[in-house]
């Protein structure tokens, strides 16, 4: 009956916590699986824990990470410190986000929508235009096609074709006819393999992770892998 020793209580040595863990652990995973067969209650319980710890995860890590160190404490620092008085516009911006929930005050919602989409594309736009824009023009332009082997040049000759090709179907100033057409649908077949296999390698990670599960379930929870 050792194996029934192991399986309840775990091998010897496991500490009681583990055991409890592990055994969450293997409920809820099931749980979520439990979907695959058709909506139920055990899976709409896991998914509610799930979203409900996460939120509380994230709201908590926000109050340490943000709110406290970057609000709270400037506007009320320690004695002897001066306060950072201009740190009450983000806190004001935050109160306004919050009176969505309130639909005579909810246009307020707009200032703090309107600061926050501003602030991430000014500041992101120059961001994505050096690490992707600027970084594929600059490979583009710079690939060689008399260095190393045959196979490096015509991959390389194959990656310039393909990015000007797709630069075309999205030239929508002239009507894709004759050369600038078949440079089009040469440029969508471009696009098909580049999705094809972006989707192929989400895929592969979301194998990953049920591989990832399975181990834990056969190996951790049931035992029956070494």
């Amino acid at each position: 009956m050792n194996w029934l020793h192991d399986f309840l209580l775990g091998a010897p040595g496991t500490l009681p916590s583990a055991i409890w863990g592990t055994w969450v652990a293997a409920v809820l995973t099931l749980a979520i699986y439990s979907f695959l067969y058709k909506d139920n209650p055990f899976y709409r319980f896991a998914e509610s824990l799930f979203v409900g710890l996460g939120a509380a995860y994230w709201l908590a890590m926000l109050y340490h990470n943000t709110l406290m160190p970057k609000l709270f404490l400037p506007l009320f620092p320690p004695e002897g410190e001066p306060a950072v008085w201009y740190r009450v516009f983000p806190g004001i911006l935050a109160v306004f986000m919050l009176l969505r929930f309130f639909p005579k005050l909810s246009w307020l919602s707009r200032w703090s929508l309107g600061f926050v989409v501003g602030m991430y594309a000014g500041v992101n736009t120059t961001g994505f235009a050096q690490g992707d824009f600027v970084a594929q023009i600059h490979a583009t332009v710079t690939t060689s096609l008399t260095q190393g082997g045959w196979l490096a040049i015509a991959l390389n000759a194959t990656a310039i074709v393909g990015v000007i090709a797709t630069l075309v179907y999205f030239f929508f100033s002239k009507e894709h006819r004759g050369p600038i057409g078949g440079a089009a649908r040469l440029g969508i077949w471009f696009l098909m393999v580049a999705f094809g296999a972006s989707f192929g390698y989400t895929v592969m990670g979301r194998v990953s992770l049920l591989i990832g599960r399975m181990t834990f379930l056969l190996r951790d929870w049931l035992h029956l892998m070494q």
